[in-house]
C-alpha cells in the first residue's frame, strides 16, 4: 500500500444511514494502542504490558474493579483446521488470556471472569479449555481472583440480566444474557483479529454475538420460557429470523421482514455493543486465519500478523484493526470486507458508541502503515 493510496483510504467517506464521523460529531473518539507480537513464543506477558502502558496503563481501570473478560472461542474445540490448535488459528490465544489477567491482577483487579458462550453445551468453561488444549492450571495461576463462566444458560443464577437498547434500537429492543455480563464494573471484549463470512470481519463488537445466551437465542431454545440444557447454535433466531427467541425474552422488532444475515448479524452486534457497552477492546492478532471465522469456512487460511491491539473505545478499537488488515473502516456493503453484508462498525458509530473515522483515532506505539497485513492478499 502506498502512502497515496493510505491517504486514499483514511480520507474515504461513505454515506451509510448518518454514520459519518462529520454527521456525528460527538461520537466518542478514544487512543488506539498497537505493539508486535511475532509469536506466541515469544514474551507474551511483555508485550501486553507494553501494549497497556501505551494506554496510560490499566490501573484506573480494574482497580478494586469486578472485570469480565469476553474470550472468543468461536464452534466447537473438536472442529480444527488442518490439525492445529484452536488458538493458533481461531480462538484467541490462552497466552494473551492468562497476561491480561496477570496484568489485571498486578493493577488492583478484585475479581476476574473468564466468559463465553461456547458451542452447544452447558459443561464448565474450564472443560472447554481443556478440550481446546487450554492449560486451564495456567490460567487460575493468572491471578488468584480468576473465575470461569459459561454463559451460554443461566448458570447459578436464579434470572437473566436485561439489556435495553438505547434510542431506536435496530433488531432487539432488549436482549436477556447471563448476569456475568451484568454483575461486572468492567467490560471486555478479548477477540481475535479475523475475517467473518456473515460481518466481514469479526473483532471486539462482533465477538459479543457470542454473549447471547442459546438457551435463550438458540434454534432449541425454548418457545415460552428458555431450554436451560441447548444443545444449538443460534443460526435460526439471530442468523436467518426463521423464530423468535424465547417469549421470557424481549421479541424482535419486525419479525418477519428480513431474513438476510448480512444484515441480521450486524444488526444485532450493534445493538448488544449500545445495550452492553465494552469498556476495553482487545485484540489478538499474533497468529490467526484470513478467509473466515472457522474451520467450517472453506478456503479459510493461516496468517501471522504479529500484533496486538487495544483501545477503551471498540468502534475505534475495531476502525484501527479493520485497517490493519488492509480494509477501509468505513466501507459500505459490496465492498471489501463487507461485500454481503452491512458494515457492523457503521452501525455501532449510528448508535453513538464510537468513531470510525480514522482522522480522529490517535494511535499509540506501532503505526497502522507499520502494522499492516492486507487480509485479501
Amino acid at each position: 500500500m502506498t502512502r497515496r493510496e493510505w491517504l486514499a483510504m483514511i480520507g474515504a467517506a461513505p454515506l451509510v444511514r448518518a454514520a459519518v464521523a462529520e454527521d456525528l460529531p460527538s461520537t466518542p473518539a478514544a487512543p488506539v494502542s498497537i505493539t508486535r507480537c511475532a509469536s506466541y513464543d515469544e514474551d507474551v506477558t511483555a508485550a501486553m504490558a507494553t501494549l497497556f502502558d501505551q494506554m496510560g496503563g490499566l490501573d484506573g481501570l480494574v482497580r478494586n474493579k469486578t472485570v469480565t473478560i469476553k474470550v472468543n472461542m468461536t464452534g466447537s474445540p473438536g472442529v480444527r483446521l488442518n490439525g492445529l490448535a484452536p488458538a493458533m488459528t481461531h480462538y484467541v490465544h490462552p497466552k494473551v488470556l492468562g497476561a491480561t489477567a496477570y496484568l489485571m491482577d498486578r493493577a488492583g483487579a478484585r475479581r476476574i471472569r473468564f466468559a463465553e458462550s461456547p458451542w452447544a453445551t452447558t459443561v464448565p468453561l474450564e472443560e472447554v479449555m481443556l478440550d481446546s488444549g487450554w492449560n486451564v492450571r495456567s490460567l487460575q495461576s493468572a491471578s488468584p481472583a480468576v473465575e470461569f463462566a459459561n454463559t451460554n444458560f443461566i448458570g447459578k443464577n436464579k434470572t437473566y440480566a436485561r439489556f435495553t437498547v438505547p434510542g431506536a434500537a435496530y433488531m432487539y429492543p432488549a436482549y436477556d444474557l447471563n448476569r456475568a455480563y451484568d454483575e461486572t464494573d468492567v467490560f471486555v471484549s478479548l477477540a481475535k483479529l479475523k475475517n467473518h463470512a456473515t460481518c466481514g470481519v469479526t473483532l471486539s463488537l462482533k465477538n459479543c454475538f457470542g454473549c447471547l445466551p442459546a438457551s435463550v437465542y438458540g434454534d432449541d431454545s425454548g418457545v415460552d420460557e428458555p431450554n436451560e440444557n441447548p444443545g444449538s447454535g443460534r443460526a435460526a433466531v439471530g442468523h436467518d429470523g426463521k423464530r423468535q427467541p424465547s417469549k421470557s425474552a424481549p421479541q424482535e422488532l419486525h419479525f418477519g421482514e428480513n431474513h438476510d444475515p448480512g444484515y441480521r448479524v450486524p444488526h444485532i452486534v450493534a445493538d448488544l455493543a449500545a445495550a452492553r457497552p465494552i469498556h476495553l477492546a482487545i485484540i489478538d492478532g499474533v497468529q490467526s486465519v484470513a478467509g473466515g471465522e472457522g474451520p467450517w469456512i472453506s478456503g479459510l487460511r493461516v496468517v501471522q500478523p504479529g500484533v496486538l491491539m487495544a483501545g477503551l473505545n471498540p468502534v475505534c478499537t475495531d476502525a484501527a484493526a479493520a485497517a490493519v488488515m488492509g480494509y477501509n473502516p468505513r466501507a459500505t456493503r459490496g465492498t471489501a470486507p463487507f461485500q454481503t453484508c452491512d458494515n457492523t462498525l457503521l452501525l455501532a458509530e449510528a448508535h453513538g458508541v464510537g468513531t470510525t473515522d480514522l482522522k480522529r483515532i490517535e494511535i499509540r506505539g506501532l503505526s497502522i502503515e507499520k502494522a499492516l497485513y492486507r487480509y485479501d492478499g
